[in-house]
């Protein structure tokens, strides 16, 4: 019997591995922010800040509190880095020029929509940028931990929670899985060790095809 354990880290290398040379990609706050860490030494991209930066970096070791990306966390720019004002950064975002943006979910659904915001009854702090992210980015790609604390799968039939964006998710990747949305379905790429397609239809709430080159990842 296969155990569920949460691992955040293989989602982040998994993603860091779709990027090419010179994409320009936003990161969203959370788990998202992990990709950065991963991404091969061979592949340099452009990271994009709704709040109003281009060529964003590793955090510095002497953190400038004037210095923060989207979420608020300590953030440094690389040589050629620009800044610009929140209005033009989200110019960026709506003219369709943010190649992939990446986004936590607390579910997704097979028809591709997004909820990532709201929980009814609980305070939270709005929805940020992610309604232009996902409706100006090229790419969509929604990363998250596939089973909730109770069990319940976050990739659903159909979401339940008010929708940040509705059929804009193209890509889906969990700590079991990577999968594409098409045609109201979840087709399933790649899994990962230990779980096994069977696995991940079974513990899955929605509509999964195996692709007949579903294989397993190197990923680890």
């Amino acid at each position: 019997m296969i155990e569920y354990v949460e691992n955040k880290e293989i989602i982040a290398k998994r993603i860091a591995r779709i990027f090419k040379n010179g994409d320009v990609v936003n990161l969203g706050i959370g788990l998202p922010t992990l990709v950065a860490n991963f991404l091969p030494e061979d592949v340099s991209i452009i990271l994009q800040s709704e709040n109003g930066m281009l060529g964003l970096g590793p955090a510095p070791a002497v953190p400038d509190p004037d210095l923060t990306n989207a979420g608020g966390q300590s953030a440094g720019i690389v040589p050629g880095g620009i800044f610009f004002d929140s209005a033009t950064g989200f110019g960026i975002i709506r003219g369709g020029h943010v190649d992939y943006t990446v986004l936590g979910v607390l579910e997704v659904d097979q028809e591709g929509n997004l909820a990532n915001y709201k929980v009814p009854g609980k305070l939270v702090p709005g929805m940020g940028g992610a309604m232009d992210l996902v409706a100006g980015s090229r790419v969509v790609i929604a990363a998250t931990t596939h089973l909730e604390k109770s069990g319940t799968s976050k990739l659903k039939r159909r979401c339940k929670l008010p929708l940040t964006a509705a059929r804009e998710v193209n890509l889906v990747v969990t700590d079991v899985g990577y999968f594409e949305v098409m045609g109201d379905k979840f087709y399933l790429l790649e899994y990962f060790a230990p779980y096994t397609p069977e696995w991940i239809v079974e513990h899955t709430d929605a509509d999964v095809v195996v692709m007949s080159t579903c294989c397993q990842s190197c990923v680890s």
